[in-house]
Protein backbone atom coordinates (compact mmCIF):
# COMPACT_ATOMS: atom_id res chain seq x y z
CA UNK A 1 0.00 0.00 0.00
CA UNK A 2 1.42 3.38 -1.01
CA UNK A 3 1.23 6.44 1.18
CA UNK A 4 -2.42 7.54 1.34
CA UNK A 5 -3.44 11.08 0.49
CA UNK A 6 -4.47 13.04 3.58
CA UNK A 7 -7.83 14.83 3.76
CA UNK A 8 -7.10 18.54 4.14
CA UNK A 9 -10.28 20.28 3.00
CA UNK A 10 -10.96 23.54 4.87
CA UNK A 11 -14.40 24.54 3.58
CA UNK A 12 -17.35 24.50 5.96
CA UNK A 13 -19.28 21.26 6.34
CA UNK A 14 -23.01 21.77 5.82
CA UNK A 15 -26.15 19.73 5.35
CA UNK A 16 -27.42 17.63 2.44
CA UNK A 17 -31.12 18.13 1.77
CA UNK A 18 -33.22 17.30 -1.30
CA UNK A 19 -30.16 16.14 -3.20
CA UNK A 20 -27.97 19.24 -2.80
CA UNK A 21 -25.53 20.63 -0.23
CA UNK A 22 -27.14 23.25 2.01
CA UNK A 23 -25.48 26.02 4.05
CA UNK A 24 -28.00 27.77 6.31
CA UNK A 25 -27.75 31.54 6.45
CA UNK A 26 -26.66 32.70 9.90
CA UNK A 27 -26.24 29.13 11.13
CA UNK A 28 -24.45 28.25 14.33
CA UNK A 29 -21.08 26.64 13.70
CA UNK A 30 -18.68 24.46 15.63
CA UNK A 31 -15.00 23.70 14.96
CA UNK A 32 -13.91 20.34 13.59
CA UNK A 33 -10.46 19.46 14.94
CA UNK A 34 -7.61 17.45 13.51
CA UNK A 35 -6.80 15.30 16.57
CA UNK A 36 -3.22 14.63 15.44
CA UNK A 37 -2.27 18.31 15.25
CA UNK A 38 -4.68 19.77 17.79
CA UNK A 39 -5.66 22.41 15.24
CA UNK A 40 -9.07 23.42 13.90
CA UNK A 41 -9.36 22.01 10.38
CA UNK A 42 -12.81 23.26 9.31
CA UNK A 43 -16.19 24.32 10.69
CA UNK A 44 -19.43 22.36 10.74
CA UNK A 45 -22.86 23.97 10.57
CA UNK A 46 -25.29 23.09 13.36
CA UNK A 47 -28.87 22.60 12.23
CA UNK A 48 -31.81 24.47 13.68
CA UNK A 49 -35.23 22.90 14.19
CA UNK A 50 -36.28 24.66 10.97
CA UNK A 51 -33.44 22.97 9.07
CA UNK A 52 -34.62 19.60 10.34
CA UNK A 53 -38.19 20.41 9.31
CA UNK A 54 -37.03 21.21 5.77
CA UNK A 55 -35.18 17.88 5.56
CA UNK A 56 -38.19 15.97 6.89
CA UNK A 57 -40.50 17.70 4.41
CA UNK A 58 -38.19 16.77 1.52
CA UNK A 59 -38.02 13.18 2.76
CA UNK A 60 -41.79 12.95 3.18
CA UNK A 61 -42.32 14.23 -0.37
CA UNK A 62 -39.80 11.80 -1.90
CA UNK A 63 -40.60 8.65 0.06
CA UNK A 64 -43.91 7.50 -1.52
CA UNK A 65 -42.41 7.14 -5.01
CA UNK A 66 -39.29 5.46 -3.59
CA UNK A 67 -41.43 3.12 -1.49
CA UNK A 68 -43.44 2.17 -4.59
CA UNK A 69 -40.26 1.46 -6.57
CA UNK A 70 -39.88 -2.30 -7.03
CA UNK A 71 -37.38 -3.70 -4.52
CA UNK A 72 -35.09 -4.98 -7.26
CA UNK A 73 -34.78 -1.47 -8.72
CA UNK A 74 -33.98 -0.08 -5.27
CA UNK A 75 -31.37 -2.82 -4.95
CA UNK A 76 -29.81 -1.75 -8.27
CA UNK A 77 -29.32 1.78 -6.93
CA UNK A 78 -27.65 0.33 -3.85
CA UNK A 79 -25.52 -1.88 -6.05
CA UNK A 80 -24.30 1.25 -7.86
CA UNK A 81 -23.57 2.79 -4.45
CA UNK A 82 -21.69 -0.36 -3.45
CA UNK A 83 -19.38 0.03 -6.43
CA UNK A 84 -18.75 3.69 -5.62
CA UNK A 85 -17.99 2.89 -1.98
CA UNK A 86 -15.42 0.32 -3.05
CA UNK A 87 -13.94 2.80 -5.52
CA UNK A 88 -13.59 5.56 -2.90
CA UNK A 89 -12.68 3.44 0.13
CA UNK A 90 -9.35 5.19 0.74
CA UNK A 91 -10.89 8.66 0.35
CA UNK A 92 -13.44 7.88 3.05
CA UNK A 93 -10.76 6.34 5.27
CA UNK A 94 -8.59 9.48 4.99
CA UNK A 95 -11.58 11.63 6.03
CA UNK A 96 -12.10 9.42 9.08
CA UNK A 97 -8.44 9.61 10.10
CA UNK A 98 -8.37 13.39 9.65
CA UNK A 99 -11.39 14.01 11.89
CA UNK A 100 -11.54 11.02 14.25
CA UNK A 101 -7.82 10.27 14.57
CA UNK A 102 -7.90 6.48 14.21
CA UNK A 103 -5.06 5.10 12.13
CA UNK A 104 -5.62 4.92 8.38
CA UNK A 105 -5.40 1.12 8.18
CA UNK A 106 -8.11 0.83 10.85
CA UNK A 107 -10.22 3.41 9.04
CA UNK A 108 -10.01 1.32 5.86
CA UNK A 109 -11.29 -1.61 7.90
CA UNK A 110 -14.18 0.50 9.16
CA UNK A 111 -15.21 1.46 5.63
CA UNK A 112 -14.95 -2.18 4.57
CA UNK A 113 -17.33 -3.27 7.33
CA UNK A 114 -19.76 -0.56 6.26
CA UNK A 115 -19.54 -1.81 2.68
CA UNK A 116 -20.50 -5.28 3.94
CA UNK A 117 -23.89 -3.91 5.06
CA UNK A 118 -24.46 -2.20 1.70
CA UNK A 119 -23.75 -5.51 0.01
CA UNK A 120 -26.21 -7.25 2.32
CA UNK A 121 -28.88 -4.63 1.58
CA UNK A 122 -28.56 -5.33 -2.15
CA UNK A 123 -30.32 -8.64 -1.44
CA UNK A 124 -33.48 -6.92 -0.21
CA UNK A 125 -35.89 -8.58 -2.72
CA UNK A 126 -35.26 -11.89 -0.95
CA UNK A 127 -35.47 -10.29 2.50
CA UNK A 128 -38.85 -8.63 1.87
CA UNK A 129 -40.67 -11.79 0.83
CA UNK A 130 -43.82 -12.43 2.83
CA UNK A 131 -45.71 -15.62 3.75
CA UNK A 132 -48.77 -17.11 2.03
CA UNK A 133 -51.32 -19.64 3.16
CA UNK A 134 -53.77 -21.01 0.61
CA UNK A 135 -57.26 -21.97 1.84
CA UNK A 136 -56.77 -20.75 5.41
CA UNK A 137 -60.53 -21.22 5.57
CA UNK A 138 -62.99 -22.25 2.88
CA UNK A 139 -62.53 -19.87 -0.02
CA UNK A 140 -60.18 -17.60 1.96
CA UNK A 141 -56.43 -17.06 1.47
CA UNK A 142 -54.11 -15.23 3.90
CA UNK A 143 -50.75 -13.61 3.23
CA UNK A 144 -48.35 -11.17 4.84
CA UNK A 145 -46.18 -8.44 3.37
CA UNK A 146 -43.68 -6.00 4.78
CA UNK A 147 -43.99 -2.31 3.94
CA UNK A 148 -41.73 0.69 4.68
CA UNK A 149 -42.40 2.95 7.65
CA UNK A 150 -41.95 6.22 5.74
CA UNK A 151 -39.41 8.76 7.00
CA UNK A 152 -36.84 7.34 9.42
CA UNK A 153 -33.73 8.83 11.03
CA UNK A 154 -30.37 7.79 12.42
CA UNK A 155 -28.26 9.50 15.09
CA UNK A 156 -24.72 8.20 14.97
CA UNK A 157 -21.54 8.52 17.11
CA UNK A 158 -18.09 9.91 16.38
CA UNK A 159 -16.19 6.65 16.72
CA UNK A 160 -17.44 5.07 13.47
CA UNK A 161 -18.53 7.91 11.16
CA UNK A 162 -18.87 5.57 8.18
CA UNK A 163 -19.63 2.10 9.52
CA UNK A 164 -22.38 2.93 12.02
CA UNK A 165 -24.41 5.05 9.56
CA UNK A 166 -24.05 2.10 7.18
CA UNK A 167 -25.61 -0.12 9.84
CA UNK A 168 -28.74 1.94 9.28
CA UNK A 169 -29.34 3.74 6.00
CA UNK A 170 -28.60 1.00 3.40
CA UNK A 171 -31.15 -1.33 5.01
CA UNK A 172 -33.66 1.49 5.55
CA UNK A 173 -33.35 2.66 1.94
CA UNK A 174 -33.53 -0.88 0.58
CA UNK A 175 -36.81 -1.35 2.44
CA UNK A 176 -38.29 1.75 0.76
CA UNK A 177 -37.91 4.37 3.47
CA UNK A 178 -36.50 7.88 3.22
CA UNK A 179 -33.61 8.35 5.65
CA UNK A 180 -32.30 11.38 7.55
CA UNK A 181 -28.81 11.04 9.06
CA UNK A 182 -27.66 13.17 11.99
CA UNK A 183 -23.96 12.29 12.26
CA UNK A 184 -21.57 13.31 15.01
CA UNK A 185 -20.51 16.91 14.73
CA UNK A 186 -16.95 15.84 15.64
CA UNK A 187 -16.33 14.06 12.30
CA UNK A 188 -19.06 15.15 9.89
CA UNK A 189 -17.32 14.96 6.48
CA UNK A 190 -17.81 11.24 5.66
CA UNK A 191 -21.60 11.61 5.86
CA UNK A 192 -21.66 14.31 3.18
CA UNK A 193 -19.34 12.30 0.94
CA UNK A 194 -21.61 9.26 1.18
CA UNK A 195 -24.61 11.48 0.35
CA UNK A 196 -22.83 12.58 -2.82
CA UNK A 197 -22.09 8.96 -3.73
CA UNK A 198 -25.75 8.00 -3.22
CA UNK A 199 -26.79 10.75 -5.63
CA UNK A 200 -24.23 9.52 -8.17
CA UNK A 201 -25.66 6.02 -7.72
CA UNK A 202 -29.08 7.23 -8.83
CA UNK A 203 -30.90 7.68 -5.52
CA UNK A 204 -33.77 10.16 -6.01
CA UNK A 205 -33.37 13.56 -4.37
CA UNK A 206 -34.87 13.78 -0.89
CA UNK A 207 -34.67 10.07 -0.14
CA UNK A 208 -31.41 10.54 1.81
CA UNK A 209 -30.59 13.69 3.78
CA UNK A 210 -27.88 14.74 6.21
CA UNK A 211 -28.50 17.30 8.94
CA UNK A 212 -25.38 18.22 10.87
CA UNK A 213 -25.89 19.36 14.41
CA UNK A 214 -26.10 18.87 18.13
CA UNK A 215 -28.89 18.38 20.67
CA UNK A 216 -31.12 20.88 18.84
CA UNK A 217 -31.20 18.65 15.76
CA UNK A 218 -31.64 15.49 17.82
CA UNK A 219 -34.59 16.93 19.75
CA UNK A 220 -36.21 18.11 16.51
CA UNK A 221 -35.98 14.61 15.03
CA UNK A 222 -37.26 13.01 18.23
CA UNK A 223 -40.38 15.15 18.34
CA UNK A 224 -41.21 15.58 14.64
CA UNK A 225 -44.48 13.73 13.92
CA UNK A 226 -43.40 12.67 10.42
CA UNK A 227 -40.30 10.79 11.64
CA UNK A 228 -41.59 7.28 12.25
CA UNK A 229 -38.48 5.55 13.62
CA UNK A 230 -35.10 6.43 15.10
CA UNK A 231 -31.88 4.43 15.29
CA UNK A 232 -29.20 5.57 17.73
CA UNK A 233 -25.73 4.50 18.83
CA UNK A 234 -24.00 6.25 21.74
CA UNK A 235 -23.76 6.32 25.51
CA UNK A 236 -26.26 4.49 27.70
CA UNK A 237 -27.57 7.65 29.36
CA UNK A 238 -28.43 9.23 26.01
CA UNK A 239 -29.67 5.93 24.55
CA UNK A 240 -32.20 5.63 27.37
CA UNK A 241 -33.34 9.23 26.86
CA UNK A 242 -33.67 8.69 23.09
CA UNK A 243 -35.67 5.51 23.68
CA UNK A 244 -38.02 7.03 26.23
CA UNK A 245 -38.56 10.29 24.34
CA UNK A 246 -39.04 8.60 20.99
CA UNK A 247 -41.51 6.10 22.44
CA UNK A 248 -43.40 8.95 24.11
CA UNK A 249 -43.83 10.51 20.67
CA UNK A 250 -45.04 7.25 19.15
CA UNK A 251 -41.87 6.28 17.30
CA UNK A 252 -40.19 2.95 16.86
CA UNK A 253 -36.75 3.24 18.52
CA UNK A 254 -33.58 1.19 18.38
CA UNK A 255 -31.03 2.71 20.80
CA UNK A 256 -27.65 1.05 21.31
CA UNK A 257 -25.87 2.21 24.45
CA UNK A 258 -22.59 1.78 26.31
CA UNK A 259 -20.35 -1.16 27.03
CA UNK A 260 -17.77 -2.55 29.41
CA UNK A 261 -16.59 -5.58 27.47
CA UNK A 262 -14.80 -8.33 29.38
CA UNK A 263 -12.35 -10.90 28.08
CA UNK A 264 -12.05 -13.98 30.27
CA UNK A 265 -8.63 -15.67 30.00
CA UNK A 266 -8.62 -19.24 31.33
CA UNK A 267 -5.40 -20.90 32.55
CA UNK A 268 -5.46 -23.29 29.56
CA UNK A 269 -5.64 -20.46 26.98
CA UNK A 270 -2.90 -19.92 24.43
CA UNK A 271 -1.15 -17.05 26.24
CA UNK A 272 0.43 -15.60 23.11
CA UNK A 273 -2.93 -15.45 21.35
CA UNK A 274 -4.57 -13.95 24.43
CA UNK A 275 -1.94 -11.21 24.69
CA UNK A 276 -2.31 -10.36 21.00
CA UNK A 277 -6.08 -10.25 21.39
CA UNK A 278 -6.01 -8.01 24.46
CA UNK A 279 -3.50 -5.56 23.00
CA UNK A 280 -5.37 -5.19 19.71
CA UNK A 281 -8.84 -5.00 21.19
CA UNK A 282 -7.98 -2.72 24.12
CA UNK A 283 -5.72 -0.25 22.31
CA UNK A 284 -6.93 -0.41 18.71
CA UNK A 285 -8.65 2.84 17.70
CA UNK A 286 -7.32 4.19 21.03
CA UNK A 287 -10.03 2.21 22.80
CA UNK A 288 -12.75 4.38 21.25
CA UNK A 289 -14.89 1.42 20.22
CA UNK A 290 -18.10 0.13 21.74
CA UNK A 291 -16.66 -3.35 21.19
CA UNK A 292 -13.22 -2.63 22.71
CA UNK A 293 -12.10 -5.00 25.45
CA UNK A 294 -11.64 -2.83 28.53
CA UNK A 295 -11.59 -5.54 31.24
CA UNK A 296 -9.32 -8.59 31.28
CA UNK A 297 -10.67 -11.24 33.66
CA UNK A 298 -7.64 -13.31 34.59
CA UNK A 299 -8.54 -16.73 36.01
CA UNK A 300 -6.36 -18.66 38.46
CA UNK A 301 -2.64 -18.20 37.93
CA UNK A 302 -2.93 -16.70 34.45
CA UNK A 303 -2.46 -13.17 35.81
CA UNK A 304 1.13 -13.83 36.84
CA UNK A 305 1.93 -15.08 33.35
CA UNK A 306 0.08 -12.56 31.24
CA UNK A 307 0.38 -9.14 32.94
CA UNK A 308 4.16 -8.76 32.34
CA UNK A 309 3.63 -9.55 28.66
CA UNK A 310 0.77 -7.06 28.41
CA UNK A 311 2.92 -4.39 30.05
CA UNK A 312 5.77 -4.95 27.62
CA UNK A 313 3.46 -4.69 24.62
CA UNK A 314 1.58 -1.66 25.95
CA UNK A 315 4.82 0.26 26.43
CA UNK A 316 5.92 -0.62 22.87
CA UNK A 317 2.77 0.61 21.07
CA UNK A 318 3.55 2.62 17.94
CA UNK A 319 1.62 5.81 18.66
CA UNK A 320 1.71 8.08 15.63
CA UNK A 321 -0.20 10.42 13.40
CA UNK A 322 -2.81 8.05 11.95
CA UNK A 323 -1.79 8.62 8.33
CA UNK A 324 1.53 6.84 8.96
CA UNK A 325 1.00 3.29 7.77
CA UNK A 326 3.00 1.69 10.59
CA UNK A 327 0.95 3.45 13.29
CA UNK A 328 -0.83 1.14 15.73
CA UNK A 329 -2.65 3.83 17.72
CA UNK A 330 -3.52 7.43 16.91
CA UNK A 331 -4.82 10.32 19.05
CA UNK A 332 -8.02 10.71 21.02
CA UNK A 333 -10.82 12.48 19.15
CA UNK A 334 -10.80 15.71 21.22
CA UNK A 335 -8.76 17.38 23.95
CA UNK A 336 -11.74 17.09 26.33
CA UNK A 337 -12.04 13.35 25.70
CA UNK A 338 -8.32 12.85 26.32
CA UNK A 339 -8.48 14.82 29.56
CA UNK A 340 -11.49 12.79 30.72
CA UNK A 341 -9.65 9.51 30.02
CA UNK A 342 -6.58 10.67 31.91
CA UNK A 343 -8.73 11.73 34.88
CA UNK A 344 -9.99 8.14 35.03
CA UNK A 345 -6.38 6.96 35.22
CA UNK A 346 -5.80 9.21 38.22
CA UNK A 347 -9.02 7.93 39.76
CA UNK A 348 -7.85 4.33 39.35
CA UNK A 349 -4.69 5.11 41.26
CA UNK A 350 -6.73 6.76 44.02
CA UNK A 351 -9.02 3.74 44.18
CA UNK A 352 -6.05 1.43 44.81
CA UNK A 353 -5.61 -0.40 41.51
CA UNK A 354 -2.02 -1.16 40.52
CA UNK A 355 -0.94 1.17 37.69
CA UNK A 356 1.36 -1.06 35.64
CA UNK A 357 1.69 1.20 32.57
CA UNK A 358 0.78 4.91 32.68
CA UNK A 359 -0.16 6.38 29.31
CA UNK A 360 -0.58 9.95 30.50
CA UNK A 361 1.56 12.72 29.08
CA UNK A 362 2.26 11.02 25.77
CA UNK A 363 3.92 13.29 23.19
CA UNK A 364 4.44 12.39 19.53
CA UNK A 365 7.41 14.12 17.85
CA UNK A 366 6.20 16.64 15.31
CA UNK A 367 2.64 16.46 16.67
CA UNK A 368 3.14 17.85 20.16
CA UNK A 369 -0.19 19.69 20.02
CA UNK A 370 -2.14 16.53 19.20
CA UNK A 371 -4.60 14.87 21.57
CA UNK A 372 -2.43 11.85 22.30
CA UNK A 373 -2.41 9.55 25.29
CA UNK A 374 -0.58 6.27 25.60
CA UNK A 375 -1.82 2.80 26.40
CA UNK A 376 -2.60 2.39 30.11
CA UNK A 377 -2.68 -0.91 32.01
CA UNK A 378 -4.13 -1.51 35.50
CA UNK A 379 -3.85 -4.71 37.52
CA UNK A 380 -5.62 -5.88 40.68
CA UNK A 381 -8.74 -3.81 40.05
CA UNK A 382 -11.92 -4.77 41.89
CA UNK A 383 -15.60 -4.63 40.90
CA UNK A 384 -16.17 -1.79 43.36
CA UNK A 385 -13.87 0.58 41.46
CA UNK A 386 -15.22 3.13 39.02
CA UNK A 387 -12.51 2.24 36.50
CA UNK A 388 -14.11 -1.22 36.44
CA UNK A 389 -17.74 -0.14 36.50
CA UNK A 390 -17.80 2.80 34.06
CA UNK A 391 -17.14 3.06 30.35
CA UNK A 392 -13.87 4.98 29.95
CA UNK A 393 -13.86 4.86 26.14
CA UNK A 394 -10.12 5.17 25.84
CA UNK A 395 -6.94 3.04 25.75
CA UNK A 396 -7.21 1.82 29.34
CA UNK A 397 -7.16 -1.93 30.06
CA UNK A 398 -8.25 -2.98 33.55
CA UNK A 399 -7.22 -6.43 34.84
CA UNK A 400 -9.33 -8.21 37.46
CA UNK A 401 -8.16 -11.48 38.99
CA UNK A 402 -10.62 -14.23 39.93
CA UNK A 403 -10.14 -17.73 41.30
CA UNK A 404 -12.15 -19.84 38.85
CA UNK A 405 -14.53 -20.01 35.89
CA UNK A 406 -17.65 -19.64 38.03
CA UNK A 407 -16.36 -16.40 39.53
CA UNK A 408 -15.42 -15.08 36.08
CA UNK A 409 -18.87 -15.83 34.67
CA UNK A 410 -20.57 -14.24 37.68
CA UNK A 411 -18.42 -11.12 37.33
CA UNK A 412 -19.49 -10.65 33.71
CA UNK A 413 -23.15 -11.35 34.40
CA UNK A 414 -23.29 -8.94 37.32
CA UNK A 415 -22.17 -5.95 35.24
CA UNK A 416 -24.88 -3.53 34.11
CA UNK A 417 -23.64 -3.64 30.49
CA UNK A 418 -23.98 -6.64 28.21
CA UNK A 419 -22.65 -5.58 24.83
CA UNK A 420 -19.74 -7.87 23.95
CA UNK A 421 -17.63 -10.47 25.73
CA UNK A 422 -14.86 -12.95 24.93
CA UNK A 423 -13.49 -16.10 26.47
CA UNK A 424 -10.08 -17.53 25.61
CA UNK A 425 -9.71 -21.21 26.38
CA UNK A 426 -8.70 -24.57 24.90
CA UNK A 427 -11.60 -26.38 26.59
CA UNK A 428 -14.53 -26.89 24.23
CA UNK A 429 -16.96 -27.88 26.97
CA UNK A 430 -16.14 -24.80 29.04
CA UNK A 431 -16.44 -22.60 25.95
CA UNK A 432 -19.89 -24.01 25.20
CA UNK A 433 -21.00 -23.48 28.79
CA UNK A 434 -19.71 -19.89 28.74
CA UNK A 435 -21.48 -19.05 25.48
CA UNK A 436 -24.78 -20.45 26.76
CA UNK A 437 -24.74 -18.93 30.24
CA UNK A 438 -23.18 -15.50 29.76
CA UNK A 439 -25.68 -12.62 29.84
CA UNK A 440 -24.24 -10.67 26.91
CA UNK A 441 -25.52 -10.07 23.40
CA UNK A 442 -22.35 -10.79 21.37
CA UNK A 443 -19.93 -13.52 22.42
CA UNK A 444 -16.47 -14.43 21.12
CA UNK A 445 -14.75 -17.72 21.82
CA UNK A 446 -11.06 -17.07 21.16
CA UNK A 447 -12.30 -14.04 19.19
CA UNK A 448 -11.68 -10.75 21.02
CA UNK A 449 -14.08 -8.44 19.14
CA UNK A 450 -17.11 -10.52 18.11
CA UNK A 451 -18.77 -8.00 15.78
CA UNK A 452 -21.31 -10.02 13.78
CA UNK A 453 -21.19 -10.01 10.01
CA UNK A 454 -23.73 -8.09 7.95
CA UNK A 455 -26.36 -10.83 7.79
CA UNK A 456 -26.38 -11.63 11.52
CA UNK A 457 -27.13 -8.29 13.24
CA UNK A 458 -25.47 -6.29 16.03
CA UNK A 459 -26.78 -5.65 19.52
CA UNK A 460 -26.16 -6.07 23.22
CA UNK A 461 -28.21 -7.02 26.27
CA UNK A 462 -29.09 -5.26 29.53
CA UNK A 463 -28.24 -1.54 29.52
CA UNK A 464 -26.36 -1.81 26.24
CA UNK A 465 -29.57 -1.86 24.14
CA UNK A 466 -32.92 -0.13 24.47
CA UNK A 467 -35.48 -1.56 22.08
CA UNK A 468 -36.49 -4.95 20.75
CA UNK A 469 -34.40 -5.31 17.60
CA UNK A 470 -30.70 -5.34 16.85
CA UNK A 471 -28.99 -3.32 14.12
CA UNK A 472 -28.66 -4.49 10.49
CA UNK A 473 -29.19 -8.04 9.26
CA UNK A 474 -32.71 -9.43 9.17
CA UNK A 475 -33.39 -7.63 12.46
CA UNK A 476 -32.74 -4.37 10.60
CA UNK A 477 -35.20 -5.32 7.87
CA UNK A 478 -37.86 -5.97 10.52
CA UNK A 479 -37.07 -2.67 12.25
CA UNK A 480 -37.44 -0.59 9.07
CA UNK A 481 -40.66 -2.30 7.90
CA UNK A 482 -44.02 -3.19 9.36
CA UNK A 483 -45.99 -6.33 8.65
CA UNK A 484 -49.39 -6.26 7.02
CA UNK A 485 -51.63 -9.32 6.99
CA UNK A 486 -54.19 -9.66 4.20
CA UNK A 487 -57.16 -12.09 4.14
CA UNK A 488 -59.04 -12.42 0.86
CA UNK A 489 -62.05 -14.16 -0.58
CA UNK A 490 -64.17 -13.51 -3.68
CA UNK A 491 -67.96 -13.06 -3.99
CA UNK A 492 -68.68 -16.50 -5.43
CA UNK A 493 -67.28 -18.13 -2.28
CA UNK A 494 -69.11 -15.95 0.25
CA UNK A 495 -72.01 -17.55 2.15
CA UNK A 496 -75.18 -15.51 2.17
CA UNK A 497 -76.28 -13.78 5.37
CA UNK A 498 -74.62 -11.85 8.18
CA UNK A 499 -72.26 -13.65 10.55
CA UNK A 500 -72.31 -12.57 14.21
CA UNK A 501 -69.76 -14.97 15.68
CA UNK A 502 -65.96 -14.90 15.69
CA UNK A 503 -64.71 -16.29 12.34
CA UNK A 504 -63.12 -19.71 12.56
CA UNK A 505 -61.66 -22.07 10.02
CA UNK A 506 -64.42 -23.93 8.20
Amino acid sequence: MGAPEAFTQTTHVGHWIAGVPVASAGARMQPVWNPSTGQVARQVLLASADDVAVAVAAARAAQPAWGDTPPIRRARVLNNFLALMNQHRDTLAAMITAEHGKVFTDAVGEVSRGIDIVEFACGVPQLLKGDYTDQVSTGIDNWTLRQPLGVVAGITPFNFPCMVPCWMFPVALACGNAFILKPSERDPSPSLFMAELLKQAGLPDGVFSVVQGDKVAVDALLTHPDVKALSFVGSTAIAQTIYETGAHHGKRVQALGGAKNHMVVMPDADIGQAVDALIGSAYGSAGERCMAISVAVLVGDVGERIVPLLAERARALKIRNGMELDAEMGPIVTREARDRIEKYIGLGVEEGATLVVDGRGCKVPGFEGGFFTGGTLFDHATPQMRIYQEEIFGPVLVCVRVKDFAAALQLVNDHEYGNGVACFTSDGGLAREFARRVQVGMVGINVPIPVPMAWHGFGGWKRSLFGDMHAYGEEGVRFYTRQKSVMQRWPDSIAKGAEFVMPTAK
